[in-house]
Formats: structure tokens, sequence, C-alpha cells
């Protein structure tokens, strides 16, 4: 922030949403289609178009890195990049695990619980934001790098000893997803029970609880005042 001339501070001006970062995540989500449709083109089964498949993943791949590097080294990070990177990174993935099992290359059950893992742990982002930002894990990045290289593993159309890598490949990516699935769930808890939003909820709640106490003790201390006067007032037999 900078001082203004009356005092005030004011915030930095944003980048504008119209930069080179953010023209990469809209070029990745344009990618997305294209993809998918040279995925599945004839149920996957021509070679050329599992090629230009798998040519598209890589550029779409390589613009998830891009956009985020160039978009810190220039000053170019912007509330529009921080929602939409996210939701092309999602989409990409989705696309590529969807694809794999309708053309039976890859079991649905890898791709359900890959997508619950991705839906469920982005809500629960949401959910706590306002206790705070999870942050990506190093984790999550080995998560985000094992998935594409299965990804596109299992793309290119080659059998043999390179779908044994391909599988092995994914079930490390899938070990991966749970795990660290499991990790942000531990710290999404922590955060909710540590952040200043919970502490300062915690100290009213027990403000609020002190303030009942102390009323209750002033009751029961007026009525046994009033008890004793009573007593006292009573004339002796």
């Amino acid at each position: 922030m900078t001082p203004a001339g009356n005092g005030t501070h004011v915030q930095p001006a944003q980048a504008s949403a119209w930069n080179i970062a953010n023209a990469l995540t809209i070029l990745r989500i344009a990618l997305v289609p294209v993809f998918g449709w040279f995925l599945l083109y004839d149920g996957g089964e021509l070679t050329s178009y599992r090629l230009l498949a798998a040519a598209v993943f890589v550029v779409a791949t390589a613009t998830d890195r891009m956009d985020g590097d160039i978009a810190r080294a220039r000053g170019l990070v912007t509330d529009f990049g921080k929602v939409s990177d996210p939701i092309a990174d999602k989409a990409l993935m989705g696309m590529a695990f969807v694809g794999l099992s309708i053309i039976d290359l890859l079991p649905w059950w890898v791709t359900v619980l890959v997508l619950v893992r991705e839906i469920g742990i982005t809500a629960l982002r949401f959910m706590v934001i306002r206790h705070g930002v999870i942050p990506a894990s190093r984790g999550g990045k080995v998560k985000t790098a094992l998935q594409a290289v299965a990804i596109l593993l299992y793309v290119l159309p080659f059998g043999g000893p390179w779908h044994a890598i391909a599988v092995v490949v994914m079930a490390l990516a899938v070990i991966v997803t749970v795990a660290t699935g499991a990790d942000y769930v531990l710290r999404a808890q922590t955060l909710r029970n540590t952040s200043p939003r919970a502490q300062a909820k915690r100290e009213r709640r027990a403000a609020a609880a002190a303030e009942m106490a102390e009323r209750e003790a002033a009751v029961r201390e007026a009525a046994a005042r009033d008890a004793a006067a009573r007593h006292t007032a009573e004339p002796e037999v």
C-alpha cells in the first residue's frame, strides 16, 4: 500500500484481467473439448487421433505451469486467474479421466474416486475460506504431476510394457490422491480450530459464559441476602 495525499492508505491497483497469464488459462479451458474430441473419436481406436489427443494434453498441461510462472514473475496475479486456473485444471483432468473410462482404458472406480476427491477437496476449501486459505501442499503438487504423467501414458496408443508402466504410475497417482485428500481434511480441521476467527469465536463464548456465571452468582447472592433478611425480620417464638 502507498500513502495518499490526505494521509489515508490506498490499495495498489490490481493487474488487468486481460493479460498473457489469463490468456493461457483461457487457452487451456478451450483445449479441454478439443482434447476430449480427439480422445473419444471412433471410440479411441484410431492411433492418429490418440496421438493428437496426447499432443493437445501436453500443450494444455504446459500452459498450467506457464501461466502461474508468468503471473508471479510479471505481477499479473488477478482474482480472475485465482478462480479460473483451478477450474481449468479440474476440467482438463476430469475430461481425461472420464474419457479414458468411456473408451474402457481406465476402470470407472478410479475415475469416480479421483473426481470425488477433487470435487470434495475443492468444496472443503471453499467451506473454510472464512478461516483462511489452505495452500497447495507438496504432496498435492506430486499428485498433480503423477496424474498428468499417468494420463499421458494411457492416452498414448502404445501397449505391452508401456501399458504396464501406465498402470503402475496411475496406481501411484491414486494412492497419492487419496493420501493428500486425507491430509487436506486434517489441515482444514486444524485451520478451523486455530484460525484467528476461531480463536475470536472461542473468546466470545468464554466471555459470554463468564458473564452468565457472574449473573447467576449475583442472583444467588441476592437470593441469599433476601433469605437472610426475612430470617432476621421474623419474630422469635
